[in-house]
């Protein structure tokens, strides 16, 4: 059995975890949905606590803030990140699945959580376990982003790509996130539906937002954000892809309708990919502006 610093989310603990948005666009979000008010919130699959830790400045002073989480090793590196920042009376974490929620029903203010339904066999029902918990009132936030439109940005190193390279490599993420969900291993494409779920949970007003933070990179990377992901794309292994082993990759591209006879010249040239874009880094010549699409959903429970 992997642990559970194999699983894919696991890839994206690190620093550039707390640059996915911008500090004044989440305030201004946080205004417009009134998060000064929340007095007690539930992060569900907490991770090692980088949403939850963002978004405790944003709610009442007094807040007091749950993640649940089923890894006890990610409990402790949150628990761990939340004491480094002086949150440690506020925030608390315990262990957990977002399946069966272990709290009553009406018990939170706001219950939220990031990245995490892209991973679950069932989204809607981890959707529902989260409605259930919201009190009347209260409000339901999902994070998740759209990561297939992120592969069609061009930057310096895909510049000079034929169209068919570029629609191989889209192709080939589309058949293995297709596999994953029909193995159940979780719907990398959910965040487009996720509206739909709250307003059949019966949440009586639904919102969809966008994030204004793109990754940005140009030589010489000097802002933190751009040095965070700069480390991240460095510290990325030579035989993974995407944050997926072959192994993974393999299954899921069988599952999801491709030629099991294709796979590995495919996946030889994605490491090639992956590679290339390192050396790019190294060379300080990797420049992008960075586009993708990352979702913020929400909606209330009625009174």
């Amino acid at each position: 059995m992997s642990s559970a610093d194999d699983r894919h989310s696991a890839a994206y603990f690190n620093d550039q975890r707390d640059f996915w948005f911008n500090d004044d666009w989440l305030r201004l979000l946080a205004r417009r949905l009134g998060l000064h008010q929340v007095r007690s919130a539930l992060d569900v699959g907490a991770g090692q606590g980088h949403w939850t830790l963002l978004l405790a400045p944003l709610l009442a002073a007094d807040a007091e803030i749950v993640g649940v989480e089923r890894e006890p090793a990610w409990i402790q590196r949150a628990g761990d990140r939340a004491r480094e920042r002086g949150l440690g009376g506020r925030v608390r974490f315990v262990e957990g699945v977002a399946e069966r929620l272990p709290f009553a029903e009406g018990s939170f203010d706001l219950v939220t959580c990031q990245t995490v339904l892209m991973h679950v066999r069932d989204a809607a029902t981890v959707v529902a376990e989260m409605v259930r918990v919201v009190r009347p009132g209260g409000l339901v936030l999902l994070s998740e982003p759209n990561n297939a439109a992120g592969m069609l940005v061009a930057g310096s190193v895909e510049a000079d790509e034929s169209v068919a390279q570029r629609l191989e490599r889209l192709g080939f993420l589309l058949v293995c996130q297709r596999g994953k969900a029909i193995v159940g291993d979780g719907d990398a494409a959910v965040a487009d539906r996720l509206p739909a779920m709250l307003r059949r949970c019966g949440l009586s007003v639904v919102w969809s937002f966008t994030s204004d933070m793109t990754d940005l990179l140009i030589a010489p990377y000097d802002t933190p954000a751009q040095r965070a992901l700069r480390a991240a794309i460095l510290g990325g292994a030579d035989d993974v892809w995407s944050g997926w082993s072959r192994a993974q990759a393999q299954g899921w591209f069988v599952a999801g309708g491709g030629r099991e006879r294709e796979f590995d010249e495919l996946w030889e040239r994605r490491l090639g990919e992956g590679r290339a874009t390192r050396q790019a880094h190294r060379e300080e010549r990797l420049d992008t502006a960075g586009g993708h699409i990352h979702y913020l959903i929400c909606g209330r429970r009625p009174e």
